[in-house]
């Protein structure tokens, strides 16, 4: 009953044209998105929204996290049973081949990798013993066979990052090329003048991580400033993950997209060092680790030699692999807004298999992100029960390699089948809720567009609001696909059930979250669970679907918000004709 309510509430507001927003975020000024009514009766949106169950969410995840797929690992038996379960649902649904050749997948040529490691630190006469995976994990994306670094002089070097803006530079013009440099994860948490229990809001997003923090800046910046190797010290609280989900990932074959380059301009040696070892290592050079980070906090701090070699060997095991997108497309039914997309994203991949360990040994991803692919062919289905298609073009865009580096998006963001700047908005799922409905619903990268606004006012037809992102110290906005749409411009939402669980003690989620961290996370476990509650899954599906049909209707489309980092991209992109040769049409 509630949830007829709940959608006649909406209808009216979306006919109406109303621009109330959510108690949490005050009233909104009217946006582009939202500015524009939309005529939609109950006949039109009521059976598509009834057509996300929690029912049919579970199923499909079931089969997609069981046994039989494997953990859905780019590059293996699992991923053929992926793309063929995927293509199989959006045939049946009716939806037409996303590709533009006439098929419902991109090719994405990737080169797998499995490195074989050795390392040796020395530091004070001492040599540091270095146990893989368990101490470090060290790969080369270069595609070569051999890698050899003998006796590299290591410094460190703070955060490892340049920052102009903030005036912020950690290598002040030291001369790094055949050093091995050894940084801290995220960015430099600094204290606000008068206040050392919050952090400096003016600098590096304050509590939020920026790009700078993200260990793929760390280690692009230390290809740009020639280094032979560079190493991370990962840290649970800054990193957001425990150091096994590190030695999890990298200790077994990666990816890469193929280049021409064969990856030459990478960095040789990408290494992340538990903060054990790195105090021994910072201990046996006479250094103090805890000082040094102190030290790292202060513009004026300057690189440390750390009268210390590394030497590594890594042998890579490569070969040439061709994964794929699915992709399929429901056409919209202006003559010309039809050119324009709306684009709905989910990986499906995950781990795959690790036969070397006892016991369980298929990594099945039920939640990540079994589940979010699960909500892809909901949002899919619902769309084609429309009998009224949106004006523009809805994609349904399942993406592979995102365990890898968000590498199918990547792919699909430099290799787009349709033009970026036609692209209005991308709606990212990433692990949906298991827990259960909230009275709120969370924005990863808050306050970044003006589809923040298209959400609140959904959501307050739902009685909920909508909230930042508990955590946004964890850098979350750049551990998933949305981000490789929002580094070309593309105006993208990434949003989740929030922290207020109905009828549930207020630190449920924390504890469910840090359950599911601890103990499932890139493990084997993250298994479908007779516990889990599916109905917040639903409403946050039926919000995204009414954020995209709103969009695809909209007169006037999303746009980043002034100070966004990526404003400046999609004007660009907007100013610039579009190349006929790159409509694939």
């Amino acid at each position: 009953m509630r949830k007829h309510v709940l959608l006649l509430g909406l209808l009216g507001l979306l006919a109406s044209g109303c621009n109330e927003s959510s108690r949490e975020v005050g009233e909104a000024e009217a946006t582009t998105a939202t500015a524009d009514g939309i005529a939609a009766d109950s006949a039109n949106l009521q059976p598509a929204l009834q057509s996300i169950t929690a029912d049919e969410i579970l199923q499909h995840t079931s089969v997609l996290a069981s046994d039989a797929f494997e953990g859905r690992a780019p590059g293996t038996a699992g991923e053929d049973s992926t793309v063929g379960y995927l293509v199989r649902q959006f045939k049946a649904l009716g939806l037409q081949p996303g590709n533009p050749d006439g098929t419902y997948v991109q090719e994405v040529p990737m080169v797998g990798f499995t490195a074989q490691p050795k390392a040796t630190f020395k530091a004070g006469g001492k040599t540091i013993p270095l146990d893989f995976p368990a101490d470090y994990v060290a790969v080369s994306r270069r595609f070569v066979p051999q890698i050899d670094i003998s006796n590299s002089e290591m410094v460190f070097v703070g955060y490892g990052i340049v920052a102009p803006e903030y005036g912020w530079d950690d290598y002040k013009g030291l001369d790094v090329k055949g050093k091995t440099i050894v940084m801290l994860i995220n960015d430099p948490p600094i204290p606000a003048a008068g206040n050392t229990s919050e952090l400096d809001s003016t600098m590096f997003g304050g509590k939020a991580m920026t790009y700078y923090g993200r260990w793929t800046y760390k280690y692009e910046i230390a290809a740009e400033k020639g280094a032979a190797a560079a190493v991370i010290i990962h840290e649970t609280e800054p990193a957001g993950y425990p150091y096994e989900v590190v030695s999890g990932s990298w200790s077994r074959e990666n990816f890469d997209i193929q280049k021409d380059n064969n990856n030459t301009d990478r960095v040789a040696v990408e290494a992340w060092i538990t903060q054990a070892k790195a105090q021994q290592l910072f201990s046996a050079a006479g250094k103090n680790l805890e000082q040094l980070k102190q030290a790292a906090l202060q513009k004026d701090f300057k690189p440390v030699p750390l009268n210390a070699t590394a030497s590594f060997s890594i042998q890579n095991k490569l070969r040439e692999i061709q994964s794929q997108n699915v992709v399929a497309k429901l056409e919209g039914a202006d003559p010309e807004l039809r050119n324009e997309y709306v684009v709905y994203t989910a990986h499906w991949d995950h781990l795959g298999k690790d036969e070397t360990l006892q016991g369980d040994q298929v990594y099945n991803g039920a939640l990540d992100n079994a589940s979010g692919t699960a909500g892809l062919l909901e949002l899919a289905e619902a769309f084609s029960k429309l009998p009224e298609k949106p004006k523009r073009s809805i994609l349904f865009l399942a993406v592979t390699a995102e365990e890898k580096g968000l590498l199918g998006s990547k792919y699909y963001a430099e290799n787009p089948l349709y033009p970026l700047n036609k692209t209005v908005a991308n709606i990212n799922m990433d692990v949906l809720n298991a827990y259960g409905p909230t009275a709120d619903v969370m924005v990863i990268g808050y306050g970044n567009t003006t589809l923040e606004d298209v959400l609140a006012e959904a959501a307050a037809t739902q009685d909920r609001h909508i909230v930042p992102e508990a955590s946004p110290e964890k850098g979350s906005f750049y551990r998933s696909d949305h981000f490789e749409f929002a580094k070309q411009g593309v105006p993208a939402l990434y949003a989740k059930s929030g922290v207020a669980v109905r009828n549930q003690p207020a630190d449920f989620v924390q504890q469910w979250s840090d359950r599911y961290t601890a103990r499932d996370y890139h493990k084997p476990s993250d298994e479908v669970r007779d516990n889990w509650n599916l109905e917040g899954a639903v409403e946050d599906l039926q919000l995204f679907m009414l954020v995209g049909y709103k969009v695809a209707n909209a007169e006037k489309v999303p746009e980043w918000k002034p100070g966004t980092e990526f404003k400046a991209r999609r004007e660009a992109s907007l100013a610039a004709p579009t190349d006929s040769a790159d409509t694939l049409q």
